[in-house]
Formats: structure tokens, sequence, C-alpha cells
């Protein structure tokens, strides 16, 4: 009986199954995954070292198994496609209930409108399971994410980082992070309730002094939700 020529068969195959030059471009798509990020926040959301993010995005080194998909969790994006340029890139699954995607809305908006993500564009999603979001008592509804674009809140929130607010939430319940609306642009801020009836728009940044509000313009001060997390739980 003969089995015919091994290296004959083994011969018929002459390219790689996954091409040298797709594996090569890992740097640019993981840029396109992080949709702006900056990369000592993504390192954090993804639970990876700031040297090790850069590092892939040089193209110096790749992520292993294990690190390729916490960037993939991290991002929101297939890890087949990360890995490879294979399939479907930042959109959503929508088919698994395990997971709830957050949309990531463009911090500058503009709309006077009080339902202000409507006039912001939809820069991604971050995925949460679904069961965490339960265990924190968070309505995926009310959920939606914006990115830090200045550094006053530096030491506690870096620019470029992501942070996911409870919009149902606009009213001060204690001290915390909010978002807030000042003229066109949101801004993660402190709030702290002051005697009289006044509140302290507190940054994390010392080079940022205290704002305060008066008791008689508090209800001038646009809450547009609580921030509950920021690279982990608020």
């Amino acid at each position: 009986m003969s089995y015919g020529n091994s290296n004959q068969a083994d011969a018929v195959q002459t390219d790689p199954p996954i091409r040298a030059e797709a594996i090569g471009c890992f740097k640019q798509r993981l840029k396109e995954a992080m949709r702006g990020q900056a990369p000592r926040g993504f390192a954090r959301m993804a639970q990876l070292s700031e040297g090790a993010i850069r590092s892939y995005l040089n193209g110096e080194t790749y992520p292993t198994l294990d690190r390729l998909e916490q960037i993939a969790h991290a991002s929101g994006v297939s890890a087949v496609w990360l890995a490879f340029g294979i399939g479907l890139g930042s959109e959503p699954s929508t088919g698994d209930d395990n997971y709830t995607y957050v949309p990531l809305y463009d911090s500058k908006c503009t709309s006077e409108s009080s339902l202000w993500r409507e006039g912001a564009a939809v820069l991604g999603h971050l995925p949460f399971k679904t069961d965490v979001l339960r265990a924190q008592r968070l309505e995926p509804a009310r959920l939606a994410a914006i990115k830090v674009d200045d550094d006053s809140m530096e030491r506690l929130l870096s620019n470029g980082d992501n942070v996911v607010i409870d919009h149902g939430r606009t009213e001060l319940e204690g001290e915390a992070i909010y978002v807030i609306r000042m003229g066109d642009h949101l801004y993660a801020k402190r709030l702290q309730r002051q005697i009289g009836g006044g509140v302290a728009i507190i940054s994390a940044n010392p080079a940022y002094p205290v704002m305060e509000v008066a008791a008689d313009a508090v209800d001038m001060l646009e809450i547009i939700g609580r921030v509950v997390w920021a690279g982990r739980w608020m």
C-alpha cells in the first residue's frame, strides 16, 4: 500500500496561512484599537505596563496570547483581527449576552440639547462583563464613556484616559467625581458640597485652583453624570 510522497504533499502549500505582513501591521491595528487613547491610560485598562504597550506600538515586540486577549478585551475588538487583521475590527458583538458594550463618545459636545450624546460622535465601544455591571448595580442603558483630554485631573485621571459615567445620576449625591459641562466642553471633576450650600469644583492636579459655585448658582451647575469607572470601579 502506497501513501504517496509526503514531501510532495507538504509542498502543495508554499505560503504561510497568515501573511507575514499582516502580523507586521499589528502595531497599526493596536493604534487603531486604542482610538487615540494615551499608552498610560490604555495600559491601565488592559492591566499591562505602559512600557509593554509602547513596545507593541513601536513594533519592537509582540504580545503573548494572554496579553493579546487582555488588549482585545480592553479595546473591544476581536483578538483574531488584532493579531492578524482577519475579520471584523472594532465593531462590537451583539450576540454575546455575557458582555455589554458601552459607547465611547467624543467628549467635545457642542449640542445644546440636554441629551448631550445627540451632539457627539461615537468613537468606539468599551466592553464590560454584564454580570459585573449588575453587581455594581449599574444599568447599561444609562452608561456612556468619554475621553479625558486635559491634565487637570492628573494623578488620578490622565490625558487620554476613558471614563464611564452613569448619566442617570445628575444630582450631587456626595463628594465624588462627576462629569460636568462648562461651555461646550465636558470635564471630569471632583465635586464637594460646601457649608452654606455651595459646591467646590476640585481638580486633582494642584496646578489648577479650586472653583467655587455659590449656593444661589448651584442650579446652574450642569452635571452630566457620575463617574463610575476609570480603569477601575469608583
